[in-house]
């Protein structure tokens, strides 16, 4: 630890004060120890496993390895009340048990020396504390008066937080740095958002805890005690107090009094790196702690004592949350990664314990639980990281809800869950708040075995786009429901959740990063800087006035930035950013409010940014941004190895880019004091570079560039090689020798005394005992540290010029811990990079980098800082001498913890253009501004100005941005375009030559018909055109080859798309109709309506007997032949079964006899005294074998001779020719051999087989007895041992057979028995059987009466229901033929006034002839008008107005002429008013025919009704009388006895514990029957609970409907009597609008339905027509099939019969072929004459080939063919 210099205390003003600014180095301390420890030791925390009941130990000390570490960091109280105690008495008030007092414990430490005087020992109470009570000692323990914190004593904060550190004996300001202004916000932390009051909210940043004044905007500060960043906060119920949980080793929480923010209480050794979350319970009374990775340690603490009253491990994985039930302080529940769980604290019989339940998924998927909510009947509620809600009770999941049409509760995780005002309050991360109703979820249970129920939510609010709602908070404002929300996109809402008519909007306060930044640059004329991130934002902050000014957003995430230096743009507007996609953006700041103010722009700005320039140079992220020092040429370099160059004044002009040999992360251009300019480029894989200015050409034409690439370019490189082994082992060198040299001084010494002393005794006892040392100093001297490299070399970090061609950089991984000054080698073009090794030249130490390397440098502007960003967020500054670029002077430096330690990585640095801010960003989201130390004093009304807009920037277009990250870079652009370039030139000479083959190929063409225009013997083959006949073939193959190749490439594709057609076909195929119903379902209500609900006795009268139930003589007889058969089937199984097992027995016996055989032969050789009892054989009895009383042999047939023929001697003749018939002819005759012996010859075989190696034994007997040797005896001896284990083992499985075959036949006469039951069984029921038939044949006539009845009146009722049917059908027909009719007479009405048109004068007369009604037919027409009359009752208001203008026309029939036109009127119209009147009488004719059929319709159909109405009464008295009969023969059957065996334990119904002896009104009912009963009750009941509730709903329903319709019919009666009012004022009266729609015809609308219908006629004839031609064909196609088929079934016979002769002909040759086997003369004259046929042909071929030849001469002279004499001779030969 390194000593600090304390500074002064600070004052609190009115409550506040910035407590960041003071400095103190890190470890806080406990100022006084707790009260007493108690005195049982803390157990080992064990594991919670899924049976996990945790009940754990009272807390109590650590080891005294804990003590000694604490006792180290301890620090004293300071007093700060008025009365300077800290102790209180007022309820007699002690120390608990324990090691003693405060006082006593501490008085001995160090650390103690400078702050116990500011005790008073007068200020603590004369109680007398007593040392360690000795455990047996309890009376004097209770006796111990106890003493409490008191609860007006607090710490002094400056003791408690961290300071920077400093080195020793430097003149560095402690204040170096001051905290100025916090942009940032975690806003991915967990419960980083608390409320302290309406106005004040905290969260943390870093290693400070920041205080916003919502209204103000202000920032309050305070510092981390540890220095290693805050994991938790959290607020007390009443608001007073808010805690603070620490990160670090054994970090502590702190509890600080509000608004004083005085630290009240801290709270040690809760775990061991960090706090993951803190809850205080609903009293205030208790605090709950969770630890975070790797103890997840749960601790239950009574927080103003300073004690932990609970302490269990809470799980084995995260642990996210940690919260004490509202309604029942004494059950908590932790969350976290895949758990939740439990918690309950119980007094057992060892006391108070934390016991803990984990809660079982069971079918539910496994999730992490972000939020949930105790509710007050002991269920939590939860959310899951699909969205939906999981309702917990006992440990269990009760159901699972999710909105209507199973549609998750939020698209996403649910962050948290809230109980306000008896409704649930969910937060999504997708940025929804939803309200439920509280009692539907409570009492909400599962319906269904999917587990889910959907409820829908009351009310919703969607805060915006792309917001993800971490956590919300309720704000305190009387008459308000407003909320803070905690935005993990980086923002603060304000959400008003009134749901009401002036419910605001949501309201963002604050905007920051979410996540990691990635630059940051401040700008070179004002107090101007800029950040972006991966959040895809960025934004332009004013630091000097901690304003945020303007943010932009964009499709990727920014990784570079740089401000445009004022040798680009003078008014420093312009910034340059990368970004992921590797695009670069150049953006123009400037200040709105200097443009035009155009009208209905309602707020203006302070900054606004404008996209100036774009272009894309690389294909991944862009990591380094650099401008030349003259402002010529920028840099960018990204991750794909490359770094592009830019001539800066031509618009950035590509001048071209260079490859690296790895990744780039930096880019520096050599300072102006450098004589070159020349880039640093610093690869992250340990290569540095260094290029020189790139040339540009001015002249060169951009178009015939084809790539960008400079090869020429002479590029320095350095590769680092690691010599950090080297370095330490130099330094444990050095350290042995300055050891040694220290010994040697000492050895120097004592030699010296020694020899002062002793003289030469003294001389030689030091030698001695130097010869002893330098042994063991031999001995114990360690090897010195191997030189290792590691083999993936660490990465470089940053860097920066000292030098012309030299350069400082900062590594990572193994070779952390110093800074390396390196030296470019010479540039040598023929070295490769990879090879190359360079090492260093120079080292600095830095201290206390080990593992925390520097990752960012920058310096102030003299140089005389060098401000580094550390790895775990601390900021460190080290103050130089000028002018030493060697840094000789790099020792001193302040150190200061800002960021957070784990992951606030500080990712940029930079200082403001006058050196008097310093910003930095870390990935953890944070932005710090800091004063740096001057002796100028700042003002407060400080403010940056923003650069005034250029003119005409607001006309300038903006250029097109690159959203696609797909986009081509500039290089692969290019290539592109060589690419197509080339592509094109190759398509171009591709085209020359398909120009030139197609000219080849036309006159290949003419070639081949010139070739078929010659004679044929002249004609070249195809063939002899090929130049190369292989050329052709091998296309072919490599066509087919391709082919191939394609289809395996395809085949996995073709194969996927064909299953995806074979499923959408079955799908569609198996996709069921509209009034499909599936047969499952139409069987299910079928069993219902038969079997549920009705299990009436039959004995009861109103029995109905179902339809399949029905018995007749037929069915009872094919019932008891199925009996019969049964029966028959089990006895012939038995029979089987019986005669198998006499088989078995023959078959032991036959083995038996061979055993005792065997048995036999052994005994014989053996002595008597050895000879074991042979076992009886089994006999097989004749009654075992009763079929061979038909079998005889010889010998039989012998003595019934002699019977026979005894017998004929004692009858007459004439008898005895009678019985010398022979025995019978249906006996079997056995083979002589076989008379009873039952033993087979396979038995035979196998006894002479068993015994032969005992034949031989009489043969030994034939040779003369001789004493037998000493290989005799021992070989005898051998025998006999064998003979006797064979002996005992022949009777042993002589003894199994036996036993085996007698456990078979007790098996076999067990089911012989139970088979006798079942054939009484059979028998008593055969005998109710044949009963049943014999009354139901007695039954059997009658009921064929009824039932024959029963059916013909049912046949007759569908009958006469078919032609009701049929009738409604036909005068549904007529009616719509009436309609048309109808349609068709207004339709000529309307074409008729059409046609007159409107101003005609002649229009009445016109209508008067048209309407004239003139008699065709006398009588009928007379008839026919008198049946109109009556019709014209029934017809609509426009025929009645018609027949009323016909009887007009009538009365004035003779006040006109109708067969004269009259003067002056039009004569074609006067003709089409006769046509059309001729037309009229048509269609009324047709009118008057139509409707006497339907009345005729009608009369007919109410005849069939009334004989439907008879038929059905007839019916159902048949069906009565019929169902009457069937019951009175039930109750004749049932009038049968029926016998039914019962055992004793099926018998239920007994009196008195005993059977009685009445049992008649008992009932016999089959456990399957009594099953279904049960299950049938509880279904019912759940049946009955799921119909109330529906009926609840449903009612609750039907209220909202009634409402709902309520109000409805309120607005129709607005509108209607709007409408009226409407209708009043338009046609001053009300019209009925559907008869004014409908007297209106639209003539062209009828028109084209009378067309429509003569085309529909038409088509149907067509139709028809071919129907029947098609019908026609399908006939004859028939006919044809089946002739074909005969002719098929003719050629098949032949084919057979060909077969069949083929088969005699090839036996005929085989058979004849032998008589001609040797040579013919035929066959010898047959071979002469073909040799002559050839040579003949040889002839010819020789004569063509000559005439061939001569006709290929010009002029050549065509002489005949030469023909041998011999070939008009020879004829053809059939060969």
């Amino acid at each position: 630890m390194r000593p600090t210099s304390r500074p002064g205390s600070a004052s609190l003003e009115e409550g506040w004060c910035c407590l960041g600014n003071g400095s103190k180095r890190r470890p806080p301390a406990d100022a006084v120890r707790r009260g007493a420890e108690a005195v049982s030791t803390f157990e080992e925390m064990k594991e919670p496993d899924d049976q996990d009941t945790d009940g754990e130990k009272s807390v109590t000390s650590k080891s005294e390895g804990k003590k000694s570490l604490r006792s180290s960091k301890s620090e004293s109280r300071s007093p700060v009340e008025e009365d300077n105690t800290f102790l209180e008495d007022d309820t007699d008030e002690t120390f608990t048990e324990g090691e003693g007092s405060y006082l006593e414990e501490d008085s001995d430490e160090e650390h103690l020396e400078g702050s116990l005087s500011s005790f008073q020992y007068d200020d603590l109470q004369s109680t007398t504390v007593p040392q360690q009570t000795p455990a047996p000692a309890v009376e004097e323990a209770e006796e111990e008066v106890k003493k409490k914190i008191s609860e007006r004593f607090f710490y002094d904060y400056m003791d408690l937080a961290s300071m920077p550190f400093v080195t020793l004996d430097s003149n560095i300001p402690l204040d170096l740095l001051t905290l100025v202004h916090s942009f940032g916000y975690e806003c991915r932390k967990r419960a980083n958002l608390q409320l302290l009051d309406d106005s004040i909210a905290m969260y943390i940043a870093g290693n400070q805890l920041i205080f916003l004044n919502l209204k103000t905007k202000e920032q309050i500060y305070l510092r981390s005690s540890s220095g290693e960043g805050i994991g938790v906060i959290g607020v007390h119920p009443h608001k007073t107090y808010f805690t603070v949980a620490e990160k670090g080793s054994f970090p502590d929480i702190i509890i600080y009094e509000y608004p004083s923010l005085r630290p009240y209480r801290i709270l040690r050794d809760g775990t061991e790196k960090g706090y993951a979350y803190v809850d205080f319970n609903y009293s205030g009374t208790l605090l709950a702690s969770v630890g975070s990775n790797p103890d997840y340690t749960l601790t239950i603490w009574n927080w103003k004592e300073e004690q932990p009253i609970l302490r269990t491990k809470a799980f084995s994985q995260e642990v996210f949350k940690v919260t004490f039930n509202p309604d029942n302080e004494e059950q908590l529940t932790t969350s976290g990664s895949g758990h939740i769980k439990f918690w309950e604290m119980a007094f057992t019989f060892t006391g108070l314990k934390l016991q803990g339940s984990l809660g079982r998924f069971g079918k539910t998927t496994t999730t992490d639980i972000e939020g949930y909510m105790e509710l007050p009947d002991g269920k939590v509620l939860s959310g899951s990281e699909w969205g939906n809600m999981l309702l917990w009770e006992g440990g269990l999941i009760k159901v699972e809800l999710c909105r209507g049409t199973s549609k998750s509760c939020h698209n996403g995780p649910i962050n948290q869950i809230t109980l306000y005002e008896g409704e649930v309050i969910t937060v999504g991360s997708d940025g929804y708040v939803r309200i439920w109703d509280f009692e539907t979820i409570d009492t909400a249970d599962i319906i269904d075995e999917t587990g889910l129920l959907e409820i829908e939510p009351i009310n919703e609010l969607q805060v915006d786009k792309n917001v993800n709602l971490f956590s919300m908070i309720k704000m305190n404002e009387t008459g308000n429901n407003f909320w803070l929300a905690q935005d993990a996109s980086g923002a603060i809402w304000k959400l008003d959740l009134s749901f009401s008519n002036i419910t605001q909007d949501p309201e963002c306060l604050f905007s920051f990063h979410s996540g990691a930044i990635e630059a940051v640059a401040v700008s070179p004329l004002t107090y101007l800087m800029a950040t972006t991130g991966l959040d895809c934002s960025v934004r332009i902050y004013d630091f000097a006035s901690k304003t945020p000014l303007a943010q932009m957003k964009f499709k990727q995430g920014g990784t570079a930035l740089v401000w445009v230096p004022r040798m680009v743009n003078f008014t420093g507007a312009q910034i340059i950013v990368g970004f992921e996609d590797g695009v670069v953006r150049i953006l123009e700041l400037y200040d709105p409010k200097g443009l035009t103010i155009f009208a209905g722009r309602k707020k203006i700005l302070d900054a606004d940014i404008q996209l100036k320039q774009v272009f894309k140079p690389h294909t991944a992220c862009v990591t380094a941004l650099a401008y030349e020092r003259d402002g010529e040429i920028l840099a960018t370099g990204s991750k794909d190895q490359t770094v592009f160059f830019f001539e800066v004044e031509r618009d950035y002009k590509p001048i071209g880019y260079i490859n690296t040999p790895g990744p780039v992360c930096q880019l520096m251009w050599s300072p102006m004091s450098h004589p070159e300019s020349t880039l640093l480029i610093i690869c992250e894989n340990g290569y540095i570079l260094e290029a020189p200015l790139p040339t540009i050409k001015q002249e060169e034409d951009d178009h015939d560039v084809v790539s960008y690439e400079i090869k020429d370019m002479r590029i320095k490189c350095f590769h680092f090689s690691s010599v950090k082994s080297k370095i330490l082992r130099l330094i444990e060198i050095e350290k042995r020798e300055r050891q040694r040299e220290l010994k040697e001084k000492i050895r120097e010494e004592r030699r010296n005394k020694l020899a002062a002393e002793m003289g030469e005794d003294g001389e030689k006892e030091f030698q001695e005992e130097e010869e002893e040392e330098e042994e063991e100093e031999e001995e114990e001297e360690e090897p010195l540290p191997e030189i290792f490299i590691p083999s993936t070399p660490s990465p470089i970090l940053c860097g920066f010029y000292s030098e012309p061609g030299k350069f400082w950089v900062s590594l990572g991984d193994y070779d952390s811990g110093f800074l390396y000054h390196c030296e470019f080698p010479p540039c040598d073009e023929s070295s490769d990079f990879k090879e190359q090794k360079d090492e260093p030249i120079d080292v600095r130490y830095l201290e206390d980098t080990e593992d925390n390397p520097i990752r960012t440098i920058t310096f102030n502007i003299n140089k005389v800082m060098m401000f580094c960003g550390m790895k775990n967020g601390a900021i460190r500054v080290y103050v130089l001498n000028q002018n030493d670029p060697s840094l000789t002077s790099l020792v001193d430096y302040w150190h200061f913890n800002m960021h957070d330690n784990n992951y606030g990585c500080i990712k940029s640095i930079a200082s403001s253009f006058d050196d008097r801010f310093l910003v930095t960003a870390g990935a953890d989201g944070n932005i710090f501004v800091f004063n740096i130390f001057s002796e100028f004093m700042l003002r407060k009304d400080m403010k940056a100005k923003v650069p005034s807009p250029r003119f005409g920037i607001e006309t300038e277009p903006i250029p097109e941005d690159i959203e696609d990250p797909k986009a081509y870079s500039i290089e692969n652009a290019r290539r592109k375009r060589e690419h197509d370039k080339l592509m094109k030139e190759v398509e171009e000479i591709k085209a020359r030559k398909r120009e030139k083959i197609k000219a080849l190929r036309n006159e290949f063409c003419k070639l081949l018909e010139m070739n078929e225009e010659l004679p044929k013997h002249m004609q070249f083959k195809r063939t002899d055109f090929d130049v190369d006949s292989q050329i052709r073939a091998e296309m072919h193959r490599k066509t087919a080859f391709k082919i191939q190749q394609v289809e395996k490439e395809l085949a996995w594709e073709k194969e996927k798309h064909e299953l995806g057609l074979m499923k959408l076909k079955n799908r569609y195929k198996s996709k069921p109709g509209d009034d499909y119903e599936d047969p499952k379902d139409l069987q299910a209500i079928k069993e219902a309506q038969v079997y549920m609900g009705d299990f009436n006795l039959k004995t009861a009268p109103d029995y109905k007997i179902p339809e399949h139930m029905r018995i007749n003589a037929a069915k009872k007889e094919e019932e008891l032949g199925h009996l019969d058969s049964l029966v028959h089937g089990n006895k012939r199984h038995m029979n089987k079964c019986i005669l198998s097992l006499r088989d078995l027995k023959v078959a032991v016996v036959e083995e038996i006899q061979c055993l005792v055989q065997e048995l036999k032969n052994i005994q014989s050789t053996l002595h008597i005294s050895k000879h074991i009892p042979i076992p009886k054989i089994p006999q097989i009895h004749p009654e075992e074998v009763p079929e061979k009383r038909f079998q005889y042999d010889e010998e039989t047939l012998l003595n019934f001779k002699q019977q026979q023929m005894q017998s004929n001697d004692e009858k007459s003749p004439g008898v005895e020719q009678i019985g010398s018939g022979g025995p019978g002819g249906g006996f079997l005759k056995l083979s002589s051999g076989k008379d009873g012996d039952l033993t087979t010859r396979d038995s035979i075989s196998r006894s002479s087989k068993a015994s032969t190696f005992s034949l031989d034994i009489p043969k030994c007997m034939e040779f003369e007895k001789a004493e037998p040797t000493d290989v005799e005896l021992e070989i005898m001896k051998r025998d006999e041992i064998k003979h006797v284990y064979m002996q005992q083992y022949l009777v042993n499985r002589i003894e199994e057979l036996v036993v085996t075959f007698d456990a078979e036949l007790r098996l076999l006469r067990h089911q012989k028995l139970k088979l006798d039951t079942q054939m009484k069984l059979s028998d008593l029921h055969h005998v109710t059987l044949f009963q049943e038939i014999l009354l139901l044949k007695n039954f059997e006539k009658q009921e064929n009466i009824l039932q024959e009845r029963v059916n013909s009146l049912d046949k007759e009722e569908q009958y006469m229901q078919w032609k009701i049917n049929e009738t409604l059908k036909e005068m549904e027909e007529k009616k719509n033929e009436i309609t048309k009719l109808q349609e068709q007479e207004k339709a000529l009405y309307a074409g008729f006034q059409a046609a007159i048109g409107e101003n005609n004068k002649f229009a009445n007369f016109l209508m008067k002839v048209l309407k004239k009604k003139i008699k065709r037919v006398k009588k009928k027409e007379v008839e026919g008008d008198a049946d109109e009359d009556e019709e014209s009752e029934e017809s609509s208001e426009e025929e009645s107005s018609l027949e009323s203008d016909e009887d007009e026309s009538e009365s004035e029939d003779e006040v006109f002429d109708d067969s004269i036109c009259p003067t002056n009127c039009d004569v074609a119209l006067f003709e089409l008013a006769l046509q059309l009147r001729e037309k009229r009488l048509d269609i009324e004719e047709a009118l008057v025919e139509e409707k006497k059929i339907v009345d005729n319709l009608k009369k007919e159909y109410d005849t069939l009704s009334k004989k439907v109405k008879i038929v059905a009464t007839n019916l159902n008295a048949a069906e009565e009388a019929l169902e009457a009969y069937q019951r009175e023969k039930q109750q004749r059957l049932n009038e049968l006895l029926v016998v039914i065996p019962l055992k004793l334990h099926q018998i239920e119904y007994v009196v008195f514990g005993e059977i009685p002896s009445d049992l008649s009104g008992t009932l016999v009912f089959s456990n399957h029957a009594l099953r279904r009963l049960q299950e049938r009750i509880r279904e019912l009941q759940e049946e009955n609970s799921k119909q109330q509730k529906l009926n609840k709903e449903w009612r609750e329903r039907r209220k909202q409907l009634i409402r709902e319709k309520r109000e409805m019919t309120k607005t129709i009666h607005k509108m209607e009597e709007t409408v009226r009012q409407l209708m009043i004022s338009k046609f001053g009266r009300v019209v009925n609008l559907e008869a004014l729609q409908t007297l209106s015809v639209n003539t062209t609308l009828e028109e084209l339905k009378i067309r429509k219908l003569q085309k529909e006629l038409a088509n149907a004839k067509e139709m028809k027509m071919w129907e029947e031609k098609i019908a026609q064909m399908r006939w004859e196609l028939m006919m044809k099939t089946k002739e074909h088929t005969r002719k098929l079934y003719q050629m098949n016979d032949l084919c057979i019969e060909k077969k069949k002769l083929d088969s005699r002909l090839n036996t005929l040759q085989n058979q004849q072929g032998n008589a001609f086997q040797g040579p013919r003369e035929a066959d010898a004259v047959a071979r002469e004459e073909v040799t002559e046929l050839i040579q003949l042909q040889a002839e010819r071929i020789s004569a063509l080939k000559e005439e061939i030849a001569l006709l290929r001469r010009k002029g050549g002279l065509i002489l005949p063919p030469i023909q041998s004499p011999k070939e008009k001779q020879i004829q053809p030969v059939d060969l």
